[in-house]
């Protein structure tokens, strides 16, 4: 009962984000923070994790298909299918959770606290139009991080493949060409903004609606992230029966 009571708060104040809006002039300017706070400020992170767990996926489907009968542009193949279709649209998802998710229900959550929250209510601002559109609206960007990932997961792979010498520059590289279908980058891109607004809003919602003090900040930060986890896993497997069977 609790838990239904959890979803019709958070769908209402899903619909509340879009009422009463803030004034453009003050809407860009935050809009503009949070593009900051939340996406040019994951790009290094998300780099140095895709570059690394590409070239680890790399090795270890080198070493599982060590048969001489199996081709070596083989490597390549499921490099790029592994990071495209579930390494970055997922995996960097669940990790920016922890970092994205974490940081909005934290800033959130001590607004609550020092109840600024209350202060933008009396002044007649629609605090949740105010707090949560900027991040929903910036978080659009997020495909863009997604698509370095993509792309130094694969260029780690192969730098993993040729140095460790699992295979040629050239097998793999006709690996990664081999058998491309578009719709797997629609597929992938379209998770991508599903699991962009979830991390918008869930952690969101946790920090605007927690009450406590300074001690329960940091409790919501890592429920936030537990549920933002729980449901990107979720959809992750819905969004994956619908578009792929």
């Amino acid at each position: 009962m609790i838990f239904l009571q959890h979803i019709g708060t958070y769908f209402l104040m899903i619909s509340e984000m879009f009422r009463k809006p803030t004034k453009w002039s003050v809407l860009k300017q935050l809009i503009l923070k949070e593009i900051e706070d939340l996406v040019i400020g994951s790009i290094g992170i998300v780099a140095f994790i895709s570059f690394f767990v590409g070239g680890v996926v790399t090795i270890q489907t080198a070493l599982n298909i060590n048969s001489p009968l199996i081709p070596k542009y083989l490597v390549g193949f499921a490099t790029r299918q592994s990071v495209i279709l579930e390494f970055a649209p997922t995996f960097i998802s669940i990790i920016m959770a922890g970092k994205v998710g974490s940081f909005i229900t934290s800033s959130i959550g001590t607004m609550r606290v020092t109840e600024q929250i209350d202060a933008l209510e009396v002044m007649g601002v629609n605090s949740i139009n105010y707090l949560v559109f900027p991040k929903a609206i910036a978080m659009l960007l997020y495909p863009f991080v997604i698509s370095i990932a993509m792309f130094l997961g694969i260029i780690g792979g192969m730098a993993a493949c040729v140095y460790g010498g699992f295979s040629t520059l050239q097998d793999y590289i006709t690996g990664v060409q081999l058998d491309f279908i578009p719709f797997h980058m629609a597929y992938a891109f379209i998770k991508t903004f599903v699991f962009a607004f979830i991390l918008a809003t869930i952690p969101s919602y946790h920090g605007y609606f927690m009450k406590g003090g300074a001690l329960e900040v940091g409790k919501a930060s890592t429920v936030a992230f537990v549920w933002t986890s729980v449901v990107i896993i979720l959809l992750n497997y819905i969004l994956t029966q619908m578009l792929l069977s």
